[in-house]
């Protein structure tokens, strides 16, 4: 499948690394030295989810080859929905009139762009549809607690708008040429590693040694599996985009894969984590830097667990 046009939104407010040396006692460079953070975007109470969405949508609509109106497959990807009934998907299919479409609310946690994009390529296949928008977004601080600890210190807001087609609208699309995801409960802590309880807890990671050796070997090994599987190697790739909850997880995968560090990009550093729109978040903004020929690969892991990793080449034109 294709990729068509791909947009986005970051709210403008960063939350520095001091701020929580107030609100829990972790200092700055405590914060740097074990996740390389230094700030994080935060929503403001104007940017809830359905307009930091409606804002990635529109930043992708000047360059979007046809109508959005043609698009018959709507995906929301999130973990951290306002409304799990009237959901994003359907905010923005009625915003737009796009009124052929399937719409429905995707999550498997940091995984969920990734499991997004193999739904689409299944509705692609099966030619129950032809164009979809993936819309992936996380306003992680709806549900996270400053004050925590733990991971409190963590948790970034942003979100993505993709265009997808099953055959190219334009010589120069970018081609997703294979998708893999996995479920990966029965791992580790599994469900316990990474849990988000509405009226209860919110989000909380109170197993993160464990949630870092299962991130740093399944991305590891995924990025490994999908470039070999295509007939490839990781030597090949142009660019590594690893899910962005640590610094340290992406230094540790990229030294596990023998990976120069210009090839690995982030914005981990000025974001946080974004969850699951970090990786999609860093491929958009740095949609301009690709160039005819590159290979990228995309690999994430997510809490519950789950994985997964695509491969996107970008044509020789």
């Amino acid at each position: 499948m294709f990729i068509n046009q791909i947009g986005h939104y970051i709210p403008e407010t960063r939350i520095p690394n001091d701020y929580f040396t107030e609100v829990n006692g972790l200092s700055s460079d405590w914060i740097t030295q074990r996740t390389g953070i230094s700030t994080r975007s935060r929503a403001t109470d104007k940017e809830t989810m359905n307009y930091m969405c409606e804002e990635a949508v529109k930043n992708a609509l000047p360059k979007l080859p046809y109508d959005i109106k043609e698009v018959d497959l709507i995906v929301f990807a999130s973990y951290t929905p306002s409304d799990t009934i009237a959901t994003t998907g359907h905010y923005i299919q009625r915003e737009y009139n796009i009124t052929d479409a399937k719409v429905f609310h995707i999550s498997s946690a940091c995984s969920s762009a990734i499991n997004a994009m193999e739904i689409i390529r299944a509705f692609f296949y099966s030619q129950m549809s032809s164009k979809a928008l993936m819309i992936c977004a996380d306003r992680n601080s709806t549900y996270s607690d400053d004050s925590d600890c733990m991971s409190g210190h963590l948790w970034g807001d942003g979100a993505t708008a993709f265009f997808f087609s099953d055959t190219a609208c334009s010589s120069d699309e970018a081609q997703v040429i294979d998708i893999m995801t996995q479920g990966l409960g029965h791992i580790g802590q599994g469900p316990n590693g990474v849990f988000l309880e509405p009226k209860n807890r919110g989000l909380q990671m109170p197993y993160g040694k464990d949630v870092f050796m299962q991130a740093c070997t399944y991305i590891a090994q995924n990025t490994k599996d999908i470039t070999e599987w295509n007939g490839y190697s990781v030597d090949d790739l142009t660019y590594f985009i690893g899910h962005q909850a640590n610094m340290r997880i992406l230094k540790n995968v990229s030294k596990q894969l023998d990976m120069p560090e210009e090839k690995v990009l982030s914005n981990i550093e000025e974001l946080g984590n974004t969850g699951s729109a970090s990786a999609m978040l860093v491929y958009a903004q740095n949609k301009e830097k690709f160039k005819a020929g590159d290979l990228i690969c995309i690999s994430v892991f997510g809490g519950g667990y789950s994985a997964g990793a695509c491969l996107i080449r970008h044509p020789e034109y």
